[in-house]
Parts: C-alpha cells; sequence; structure tokens
C-alpha cells in the first residue's frame, strides 16, 4: 500500500465527494458516523452496520462519505479492540480477560467459549458507552475541516437547503376520486 494506492482508495473518492457540493454539515456528520460505526469491535460487521444506518438516515446521511469514512476507519478499528474490551469490563464490572498466549491456546482449542463470548459483550458495550462520544467529537472536529475544504474543491454551489421561505410554498396535492 503506497502512495498511489492512498491516492486512489482514498484522495480521489474524497474530491469526487467534495466537488459535487453536498452541505459540510451533513458530510461532517456522515464521515463522523461512518467512523464511529467503522471501529465497532467486531470485524467484517462494519459495512453491514453503516448499510443499515444510511438505510434509516436516508437523506440526512451522505452515503459515499459514510463508507468512504468507514473504509477509513478499518485500521483503527484492530487497535481499539482492546481499549472497548476494557472499558467494557469495567463498566460492567465484569471479570478482566486475559490477552496471553495461553489464553490464546484456550481460545483455539475451545476451552474458553464462555469466556471469549463475554469479553466479546464486553467489547460491544465498552463501544456502545464509547460511540455517542466519539460520533460528536468527530462531528465536531469535521465540520469546519469540511467547510474548508468544500470552498477550495467545490466546483459548484452547494446543494441547496430544503427549507421553507413562507407558509405559502405549503402545497397540499390532492387527488380526484
Amino acid at each position: 500500500m503506497g502512495p498511489r494506492w492512498f491516492q486512489k482508495k482514498v484522495v480521489d473518492p474524497l474530491l469526487l465527494i467534495l466537488r459535487r457540493g453536498a452541505e459540510p454539515k451533513q458530510l461532517a456528520f456522515s464521515a463522523a458516523l461512518g467512523i464511529t460505526l467503522g471501529v465497532f469491535p467486531i470485524c467484517g460487521v462494519t459495512v453491514f452496520l453503516c448499510g443499515m444506518a444510511i438505510g434509516l438516515l436516508g437523506s440526512r446521511c451522505h452515503a459515499p462519505t459514510a463508507m468512504l469514512a468507514n473504509f477509513i476507519a478499518t485500521p483503527v478499528e484492530l487497535s481499539l479492540v482492546v481499549p472497548f474490551l476494557r472499558l467494557g469490563e469495567v463498566i460492567s464490572g465484569g471479570s478482566h480477560f486475559p490477552l496471553t498466549s495461553d489464553a490464546l491456546k484456550k481460545v483455539l482449542t475451545g476451552q474458553a467459549s464462555r469466556e471469549v463470548l463475554q469479553s466479546i459483550w464486553h467489547a460491544v458495550f465498552g463501544w456502545l458507552v464509547a460511540a455517542p462520544f466519539i460520533l460528536a467529537m468527530l462531528h465536531i472536529l469535521f465540520f469546519p475541516c469540511f467547510n474548508i475544504l468544500i470552498r477550495k474543491f467545490s466546483t459548484g454551489p452547494p446543494s441547496p437547503k430544503k427549507t421553507l421561505s413562507s407558509p405559502s410554498e405549503v402545497r397540499v396535492k390532492v387527488r380526484d376520486a
């Protein structure tokens, strides 16, 4: 993975997103959501979670940005499994799962299945507790970044906001019976 790979997989898609004129607030939220879901402590589940979130949030979430952020978060995901595990253990008062070669041997031979399931639960619980803070912190951090990036790279005006300037703009569609 060299600079060429990074350019093709991260920089080029980001520039494409910025040039399409999306709203900075939506992009900041979508990127924060993608990363927050991307660090979920069970590998292989994050794309599914991100897809579900995009489906549930609809137009409030910019799907390409959320998925790109989810992809970018993949290396960080593995580095946060142990901190989420320890946080979950502390908050739940659960037993400490030893991360030793002996514990790995027990896991591989099937002798520690209950402990493994419990540690997975603790890691997910730790993520559930931390996720709102991660999301909020990243959203606050990303908003000014996307404001600057959109001004620098956008080729057109931002997409129009869907606000009504007066009540007369509200139209009711009546169907003939």
